[in-house]
Formats: structure tokens, C-alpha cells, sequence
């Protein structure tokens, strides 16, 4: 695992850059699909979709430093080198959904029929996006015997050297990627607003929530449970609403 894909002169370009802007350009093709296909005005989707991954990285970078502060104590201006890997996804939700919501609210428009649409796109972001960070060596795994354990060797890696790892950026892809499938199954069969959105909290909260007990990072743990998983708890209960309780238009 390289997290230097190439160099072009003295410029490094990192893979997890590489990976992180590929999801985001799925997600905002497949964000303005869907508007299409829901009669929204599907013009709005790209700056909707730059928009939230300004203030989701953001986010998702200040929810890492907040989480690993340790790792920034010699040096403060590594807080800014995101594209080297550290990104919380869980913040890239919460603020890159809150910077969104209000530009489409500037605009008037249904914001649960929007999540409706972003939202497979989220995850096939995070299927292609994880693949960057398992490059880069971050989100790595707990120590395991497992078959499918993974041994980092590159000295640029963020990943303990040497050891045999839970590939648990994998995990994520796969979660990833089993979400988008289930959202574009459940999507033909769901038109009211809201649900859709209801079904990737649920879904993305259950797998981060199993994940995290792999992962070997300090998490900041509360008992038995770490930070992360406390946020996805949250993300839970909101899925549950949306999926199960908030009523629909067509109601």
C-alpha cells in the first residue's frame, strides 16, 4: 500500500486525495441522476454537492483533530494537511449535510427529497473513498491472525509497520458499497420523502458502529463505547424517525 500514487516533479499526489475527489464526483453524478429523474431541479445538485463537500471536509477534518489531538501537539500545521489522510466521516455528514441543506433552503427547495437523492451517492463516495484511506495507512485495524489481515510496509504509511491489521478501510468500502446496493433496491420502491435517507442512517450507523470494534485507533472511548459510536447512536435514532415515524406527504 503506497499512499503516493505518483510524483510529478517535487509534487506528491497523494492516493487518498485521488480516491476522497473520485467518491465526491460520484456522488454529486449520482445526486444530479436522481434529481433528474425526481423532477428537481437538477441544476442545483453540483454546487448542493461541491458546496457540502467544502463544509464536510471541514467538518470531517475538525472532528479528527478533535478525536487525535495527539497527533498534532508537535506540529499544528499538520491540522491542515488533510489530503494525506484524517478525515472523520461522521463530521463530513453533519457538516457537509448542514452546509448543503441551507444553501437548497436559500433556495426553496424540498430538503428531504434532496437528502432522498444525495444520500446513495454518500455511500458509493464512501465505498471509493475508503479505498484512498486503505492506501494511505489511516482508519487502520486492531492487531489479528484473520487470513484476510493486512500488513503495512510503507515507511510514508500512517499504519503501524509491520503487523498484521483488520483491513477495516475495506470494511468500510464494503459497508459502502452494500449500502448504495440496498438504497438503489430500496429507492424503486420508496417514493416518500425522507425514507430513503431514514434507511442509509440506519444502515450507515449499524456498520460504523460494528466497525469501530475493530478499529485500533485511540477513540476516545466512554466505557465501552468510543466517540464515534456515540455520533452514529445519534444518526440511528434520527433513521428511525425518518424511516418509521415522521409523516410523509403522501400519508
Amino acid at each position: 500500500m503506497n499512499p503516493i500514487l505518483f510524483s510529478i516533479g517535487t509534487i506528491n499526489i497523494y492516493a487518498y486525495s485521488v480516491y476522497l475527489t473520485a467518491g465526491c464526483l460520484l456522488g454529486i453524478g449520482w445526486a444530479t441522476r436522481a434529481a433528474r429523474l425526481w423532477k428537481l431541479d437538477y441544476k442545483l445538485a453540483p454546487v448542493t454537492g461541491i458546496i457540502s463537500i467544502v463544509c464536510g471536509v471541514i467538518g470531517a477534518r475538525a472532528l479528527y483533530v478533535a478525536l487525535y489531538p495527539q497527533e498534532f501537539v508537535d506540529n499544528l500545521s499538520k491540522t491542515f494537511y488533510f489530503w494525506q489522510g484524517g478525515l472523520a466521516f461522521s463530521g463530513a455528514i453533519i457538516f457537509g449535510s448542514i452546509g448543503g441543506m441551507l444553501y437548497l433552503n436559500s433556495k426553496q427547495q424540498p430538503l428531504l427529497d434532496w437528502l432522498d437523492c444525495f444520500v446513495p451517492g454518500i455511500a458509493l463516495g464512501q465505498a471509493v473513498g475508503r479505498l484512498g484511506c486503505f492506501l494511505a495507512g489511516c482508519c487502520y485495524g486492531r492487531p489479528t491472525d484473520l487470513p484476510w489481515a493486512v500488513t503495512f510496509k510503507n515507511s510514508a504509511s500512517l499504519a503501524p509497520l509491520f503487523q498484521s491489521l483488520h483491513p477495516t478501510q475495506l470494511y468500510h468500502s464494503l459497508a459502502g458499497l452494500i449500502t448504495f446496493l440496498i438504497l438503489v433496491v430500496a429507492g424503486s420502491r420508496i417514493s416518500t420523502e425522507g425514507r430513503i435517507t431514514g434507511l442509509f442512517l440506519i444502515l450507515f450507523s449499524a456498520f460504523r458502529f460494528i466497525i469501530e470494534f475493530f478499529r485500533a485507533e485511540n477513540r476516545g472511548e466512554l466505557g465501552p463505547l468510543g466517540m464515534p459510536q456515540l455520533i452514529t447512536l445519534v444518526f440511528f435514532a434520527i433513521g428511525i424517525y425518518l424511516l418509521l415515524i415522521y409523516k410523509k406527504r403522501s400519508d
